[in-house]
């Protein structure tokens, strides 16, 4: 039985590596053995998440997925976290979340079939209550920016997130110098959503010259 810690942050300007720490702590004193550790910035609102995905294919059955918190495995929808739950219950890997102390008890496994079957019933249906939770929050916390940004823009005093000039014109160069996009994420520190926009923009300018 192995543990994979897997660490996620929504942004390039967070800290996906923060909570490592925590876990570390967590599995030393559980006596696990951490095999790996898979972190990305990538938002918990979408299934494309590569760590997470090699984490699973790395994974064999019994394996721990061990997370500090269910939001950092999933703030997906329904359709989307039920193809996650298929993947993970296909892998047979167990999800131990340090909010979800009923998942610890996974880690010592259960003396017959019956009471594994009831701790992994029970255990299943708390994370379903809190992957919808956390989902529910991110819908919330999309709503409530949305309102606000609206209410600035009518009372003119909303201006949006100001760029980073020196990361955009960086981009730029490294763009004009032929390196690969993702080239360019992994030397800048950024998405590949912002590679894309700094792209489509020096578009504009080269038909407009």
């Amino acid at each position: 039985m192995l543990t994979r810690m897997y660490l996620r942050a929504s942004s390039q300007d967070q800290d996906a590596q923060r909570a490592r720490a925590t876990l570390d702590k967590f599995a030393e004193e559980h006596d696990l053995v951490v095999a790996a550790r898979y972190a990305e910035n990538e938002s918990g609102a979408k299934l494309a998440r590569p760590e997470l995905f090699r984490l699973l294919a790395d994974s064999r059955p019994g394996d721990i997925l061990l997370i500090e918190q269910v939001d950092r495995l999933s703030r997906l929808n329904d359709a989307d976290w039920k193809r996650l739950r298929a993947e993970i219950d296909a892998k047979q890997v167990r999800v131990v979340a340090l909010d979800l102390p009923t998942s610890w008890m996974l880690l010592n496994g259960s003396k017959d079939d019956f009471s594994g079957r009831m701790l992994s019933a029970l255990n299943g249906m708390m994370l379903d209550m809190l992957a919808a939770i956390a989902r529910k929050d991110y819908e919330d916390r999309r709503r409530r920016q949305a309102e606000g940004q609206a209410k600035a823009k009518a009372a003119g005093v909303y201006k949006g997130r100001p760029e980073d000039t020196k990361q955009l014109d960086r981009i730029a160069k490294l763009l004009g110098a032929k390196m690969s996009w993702s080239s360019i994420q992994d030397a800048v520190g950024c998405s590949r959503a912002t590679v894309a926009k700094v792209a489509a923009r020096a578009r504009v300018v080269e038909q407009a010259a």
